[in-house]
């Protein structure tokens, strides 16, 4: 009987001359992934379709230098926080700090040196045979980037036999602080092309507005009669083409929606993607209160995956499941607080119910 398999090999040297590992973690259902420990990288996700052959739905870049310029965050794991911070300022405790600014005066995904640029240590993971598992981990000190406290960052990254892969984040804490980790893979399950004719669906009533910096502009606003109305799968096209003022705005989708319950909790289905025919079908099921969609409004082109595909505006989406933006500036958001003697635990898994009509991959 074929069981996940985990291997590695070298893929080159960071910026801090330390050497980087690409993982590759395999199921007998075909689907594989390669993992980087240059800021936990999802480097490639294959997935087969309905008709046969298996393709990578997620961009990628060519090597580790590429990744360290700083682009578009493709794949990697981002923290101490992320999404934006508004002006980089957050008070906790009475104690105000201050996050270096990288995004139109804001603090995005932790500051400009975040998580995204580390080099994560490895150890791989076996249990009974019916999952290949990576554990990458980070000790973040105490100020770094300017947030307070150590902390100590676990990620998990698991495939099983059906091919689910996993994604669970835990961190620690010495003294109070705020944290929200999440993976920006950028998906596109055709493999090729952009992913207009896609069909996205997001189980949620809610989303935030935005300002022209991407700061939440305060209270939750209902998706219904919008084209953030997700709620019955749409086509990706028909949204981002929308003359809506926020949509327009960010130039597609670039925005949080509320998961239903809103409030970090137990497992549960968040979104469904597929590709043109339904010959690949992604959910991502979390614990998160929040996804982040973007339709990655900003590629041109001027990068590319080393097999002669660019990545171009509109050519993949991300599902960022994460706290929502600001959380730390919004008490009357879900809080992102972490203090000492807690953990902070965030699941997310991408399941590919077309590989498989098993119960447990359909939404209740």
């Amino acid at each position: 009987m074929l069981r996940p398999t985990v291997r590695h090999r070298p893929f080159g040297t960071a910026p801090s001359g330390e050497d980087v590992d690409l993982w590759r973690l395999e199921s007998p259902s075909g689907v594989y992934a390669e993992v980087l420990t240059y800021g936990g990288v999802l480097h490639a996700l294959g997935v087969p379709g309905t008709g046969g052959g298996t393709d990578n739905v997620v961009l990628s870049l060519t090597s580790v230098d590429q990744y360290a310029e700083k682009g578009p965050y493709l794949g990697a794991l981002v923290g101490r926080y992320a999404n934006r911070i508004a002006y980089g300022r957050f008070t906790l405790d009475g104690a105000t700090y201050q996050v270096p600014l990288n995004d139109r005066g804001h603090a995005l995904h932790g500051g400009p040196e975040g998580f995204d640029g580390r080099v994560w240590e490895a150890q791989p993971l076996t249990d009974d045979g019916d999952t290949a598992g990576l554990r990458l981990s980070l000790h973040s000190p105490d100020g770094d980037m300017g947030f307070p406290g150590a902390l100590d960052v676990t990620v998990t990254y698991s495939l099983d036999a059906a091919g689910t892969l996993s994604v669970d984040c835990t961190a620690t804490t010495d003294r109070p602080t705020v944290v929200s980790l999440t993976n920006h893979a950028y998906f596109n399950l055709a493999g090729a092309g952009d992913v207009l004719d896609h069909t996205l669906q997001v189980d949620a009533e809610a989303y935030l507005p935005v300002d022209e910096g991407g700061i939440p502009l305060g209270p939750l606003r209902a998706v219904a009669g919008t084209p953030f109305d997700l709620r019955a799968p749409r086509l990706l096209g028909d949204c981002v083409r929308s003359t809506d003022g926020q949509v327009a705005r960010a130039g597609g989708f670039d925005h949080c929606w509320a998961l239903a319950g809103r409030e970090p909790g137990p497992l549960r289905y968040a979104a469904r993607l597929a590709a043109p025919g339904g010959t690949r079908v992604m959910e991502v099921w979390t614990t998160a209160p929040g996804v982040q969609v973007y339709t990655a409004n900003h590629l041109d082109g001027s990068l590319t995956d080393g097999t002669g595909r660019s990545h171009e505006r509109h050519g993949a989406v991300c599902l960022e499941t994460q706290h929502f933006p600001d959380a730390p500036n919004r008490p009357e958001y879900p809080s992102a607080v972490l203090r000492p003697g807690d953990t902070a635990h965030r699941r997310t898994e991408f399941r590919f119910p077309h590989l498989a009509s098993s119960p447990e991959q359909q939404p209740n």
